[in-house]
């Protein structure tokens, strides 16, 4: 049994990390689209936080057309049923050549519904969980289920008290 508050197991992430872990994305997806050379036709961000690893992912490939869905299932911490906010151009069609972007894959719930959606799209996340993973083609880091990730469009700097105290 632990004393932590399931928040306390946290991952968190910097600027300069979310970026590698980007940049290390788009090398992944280099050239494996279905167009010419490997090329992806269209980048679409799973908002918000899909927003800037989609961002980074669509300069280091090229990818001029960007978009983004807005898919809401969490009210802070509490999840709930997902359900689209904001669609992207009908452009896109069922997704073909469409590199679908996301910060974290947790449940899947969201993924799940932009599935459903754009069936011959690619999934990508930065950072995947056990429960979710499956609905990825292409992620850089796995943790674990019960970890919560702080992202750094979340966080503020402040004075944090030592693991120990202090004396």
């Amino acid at each position: 049994m632990s004393d932590r508050l399931p928040h306390e197991k946290g991952f968190h992430i910097s600027w300069e990390q979310i970026h590698r872990d980007s940049r290390a994305l788009a090398w992944r997806l280099d050239k494996q689209g279905p167009g010419a050379e490997g090329a992806w036709r269209s980048v679409v961000a799973i908002t918000r936080g899909g927003m800037v690893p989609a961002c980074i992912v669509a300069r280091e490939l090229n990818v001029r057309h960007v978009d983004t869905i807005s898919v809401v299932s969490y009210d802070h911490q509490n999840q709930g049923a997902a359900q689209v906010l904001k669609a992207p151009d009908p452009s896109i069609g069922d997704g073909e050549g469409v590199l679908v972007v996301d910060d974290l894959v947790d449940t899947g719930k969201t993924l799940e519904v932009v599935r459903k959606l754009y069936p011959k799209a690619h999934f990508a996340t930065v950072y995947a969980k056990p429960q979710g993973k499956p609905l990825v083609e292409t992620y850089i880091t796995e943790v674990s289920q019960d970890t919560w990730i702080f992202f750094p469009w979340d966080m503020a700097l402040m004075y944090v008290e030592p693991f120990r105290g202090t004396e």
